[in-house]
């Protein structure tokens, strides 16, 4: 008995010498499946993903500008390409990890109808957005206003966060009667958490391909080329499914 723990302490001791940490850049809508996702991940590995949360646009220049992170899940596919254009990037490493999905929604049960004829109706004083610039559901609000012919109408009564986890505080906060907010943050199990919502045509805007790679900091670590393995496992693909979002084949 005495032999067999000290082998199974030996082993344990080994597997947490080997152990690694992986500072991961996560985009905003993509969060709450990404820490369910990190937690499996490190029981199953022994590595840990360390994530910090904020807009795509704005991990663009702060990787630009020497930030630490090793891994980028970003909420489009112009950024991380950005990144392999600049050197920044492992070649080869990129993936659509995610289709996002916009939806039009209220913190009240019975403000936004199934087809989004609310923004026509008008009663409502402010609607939230991500900035435009910065994050690519604001782009794809915007585009989808344009389609409508109700981006000059809107636009004065645009309340902006810097990205989707801001916007979404606007609009359950009631700061903003109506928020274009990401479908993985209403959305559960294919169920409505709360309020009223409209999920958006997907051609009323170009599709929101989210793709995540590894940064040139990231090149050799285990628990990044580890947690890449993860996120293409059947086990992650199905929780990123319970958000809301759609999926490539595996093969594409």
């Amino acid at each position: 008995m005495l032999r067999i723990a000290v082998f199974f302490f030996a082993l344990l001791s080994a597997l947490h010498a080997h152990a690694d940490e992986v500072q991961v850049a996560v985009a905003a809508n993509f969060m709450e499946p990404m820490k369910k996702i990190a937690l499996e991940f490190e029981k199953e590995s022994g590595h840990k993903a360390i994530l910090t949360s904020g807009a795509t646009g704005r991990f663009y220049a702060q990787i630009r500008n020497g930030a630490p992170f090793e891994m980028l899940f970003a909420a489009d596919s112009e950024t991380p390409a950005k990144l392999e254009h600049d050197g920044l990037a492992v070649a080869d490493s990129r993936f659509t990890y995610a289709i996002g999905r916009l939806v039009l929604w209220s913190a009240k049960p019975d403000s936004v109808d199934a087809r989004g004829v609310v923004l026509k109706k008008g009663g409502f004083a402010h609607l939230a957005i991500a900035n435009p610039r910065l994050a690519p559901y604001g782009a794809a609000a915007v585009e989808t206003l344009k389609g409508m012919n109700l981006l000059e109408e809107m636009q004065p009564r645009f309340v902006q966060g810097e990205n989707i986890a801001q916007t979404f505080q606007f609009a359950s906060s009631g700061n903003a009667e109506l928020g274009f907010v990401a479908m993985s943050q209403v959305y559960k199990d294919g169920k409505l958490k709360s309020g009223s919502a409209w999920i958006v045509p997907a051609g009323l805007h170009t599709p929101i391909l989210q793709d995540a790679l590894i940064l040139k900091k990231g090149q050799g670590k285990p628990a990044a080329e580890s947690l890449m393995r993860f996120m293409k496992s059947d086990w992650a693909r199905e929780v990123i499914r319970q958000y809301g979002y759609s999926l490539k084949a595996k093969n594409d």
